[in-house]
């Protein structure tokens, strides 16, 4: 196992090598993503488990409980419903205005580095086509040289290895994008609950 593992690492860095400059551009990429990405899951995971049952609190509970729960909770929507309940005496513009106010407070936070990884998923296949084009001109030079000793291998050779960038910037960009969608439809629904969250204690404010 040991021997397979270092034939691994020998084989990715052998890629790396053939694939020039634009590679080590695309893996400190690749390793920023994973790293994001990593982060923004933690930072989801953290909220998730303090959502469950909110809106049920909001209807039947008290307000001293409301206060104590959402005081515990790290969910966005808590510190939604904290300032809903602290503004309850001001006039209802105003008192609207403050948790709109906190809520683009908690989305932004939420959205952090998202941004970077769109970037990540935009640049890394134009990298990937640069670092291809960059081969192909390299090989095809070489072909040049060679003049009428052209041999097909060195060819085929030069192609491939030039298409490495291309294929890795495709690998870097395809779970980065994917993270960014996934990331924006959970910032959606966290921003759909906390709508729903002030707007309850707002009408119970009222009544």
């Amino acid at each position: 196992m040991p021997e397979l593992s270092l034939e691994h690492w020998n084989a990715a860095a052998d890629l790396l090598q053939k694939g020039g400059a634009v590679m080590y551009v695309l893996l400190l990429l690749s390793v920023s993503s994973l790293a994001v990405i990593l982060f923004k899951l933690l930072q989801f995971w953290r909220i998730g488990a303090s959502r469950s049952g909110m809106m049920e609190l909001i209807a039947t509970g008290s307000t001293h409980e409301i206060r104590r729960r959402m005081a515990l909770s790290r969910h966005p929507a808590a510190r939604v419903v904290e300032t809903a309940l602290d503004t309850g005496h001001l006039p209802r513009e105003l008192q609207e205005a403050e948790v709109e106010r906190i809520g683009s407070v908690e989305i932004r936070t939420l959205e952090t580095y998202i941004r970077s990884l769109e970037v990540v998923a935009n640049l890394s296949p134009l990298i990937g086509l640069l670092g291809t084009v960059i081969g192909m001109i390299k090989a095809f030079g070489r072909l040049e040289e060679a003049g009428a000793r052209v041999d097909p291998s060195q060819l085929a050779g030069g192609i491939w290895e030039a298409l490495l960038t291309t294929a890795f910037g495709l690998i870097v960009a395809i779970p980065a994008l994917g993270a960014v969608h996934y990331f924006e439809r959970k910032i959606e629904g966290v921003r759909a609950l906390m709508r729903d969250a002030a707007a309850r204690v707002i009408a119970s404010q009222s009544v």
